[in-house]
């Protein structure tokens, strides 16, 4: 038995699940706000789970309904773990194999300054919506929260803001979530309009193409691929290679703000 499939006890939650207050509320105006801010600050991280809150509509009850009809997806559902305690422990990523996608993984966030915490503290800013609630929503949605920096490592997009909209834009395939094809959509045209010449476009639609080829992420057992070789779990998850990305500079895939600091060094 392998060391991430002994990570913790699988019991489930024992105290009463909570219900979400209005969790599936679409409000479009609260969204573009949000949206506009974003746009002014890639770094507002804040803003990325408001527009997610806003749009979210339907796509969590009907995510968490196919995960249960996946083969491992009501154990994964029963064991109820919270995959951010998981990727907080240094300690246990680093016991993994080298090569493997949890290994990558602790690179990847050490190398960029990030974590799994980070991504809680701001998506709690500002709400009262029970996102820490025990409700299987709330739980299911605390999941996709939790890997959307392992899903940077699974499929080879960069931080970078080109990146990040390619991902979000592979992530809206994955979940149907307007929040992310709205993010998606305007960080491209904000990119395109800053420099002229470069497949930003063409990046971000890609993302989206790789995540309709790509097997059903929400229902993997993250637990188990931690321990996966990376190589390996791109392969069995049909995950494509980002070639139109890798073809934009990296000192563009900023837009002006990467011209910048490129002028600047």
């Amino acid at each position: 038995m392998s060391v991430a499939e002994t990570y913790l006890p699988e019991v489930a939650p024992t105290q009463g699940a909570a219900p979400l207050e209005k969790p599936f509320r679409v409000q479009p105006l609260k969204a573009l706000r949000a949206l506009g801010r974003l746009l002014k600050d890639k770094e507002d991280t804040a803003r990325v789970f408001e527009i997610m809150r806003a749009l979210s509509g339907r796509s969590i009850p009907d995510g968490y309904a196919r995960l249960l009809k996946t083969p491992a997806g009501g154990s994964i559902a029963f064991r109820h773990q919270e995959l951010a305690d998981i990727l907080s422990d240094k300690a246990f990523l680093s016991r993994l194999p080298a090569g493997s996608v949890g290994r990558t993984y602790l690179q990847f966030t050490t190398s960029e300054n990030i974590s799994a915490q980070g991504l809680i503290e701001e998506s709690r800013k500002g709400i009262e919506d029970g996102i820490d609630s025990e409700h299987p929503y709330a739980w299911y949605g605390r999941r996709l929260r939790d890997i959307h920096d392992l899903w940077h490592v699974l499929t080879g997009y960069g931080r970078d803001a080109l990146g990040e909209a390619s991902l979000v834009a592979f992530s809206y395939a994955q979940t149907k979530s307007h929040g992310f094809g709205l993010i998606a959509a305007a960080g491209a045209l904000k990119l395109r309009q800053e420099v002229r010449g470069q497949s930003y476009a063409r990046a971000v639609w890609e993302g989206y193409r790789n995540g309709r080829k790509a097997a059903w992420l929400p229902g993997e057992d993250y637990v188990r691929l931690l321990a996966e070789p990376l190589s390996a779990a791109r392969a069995r998850l049909n995950i494509a290679r980002p070639e139109t990305y890798e073809t934009v500079p990296p000192a563009l895939r900023n837009g002006n703000g990467g011209m910048m600091a490129a002028a600047q060094a």
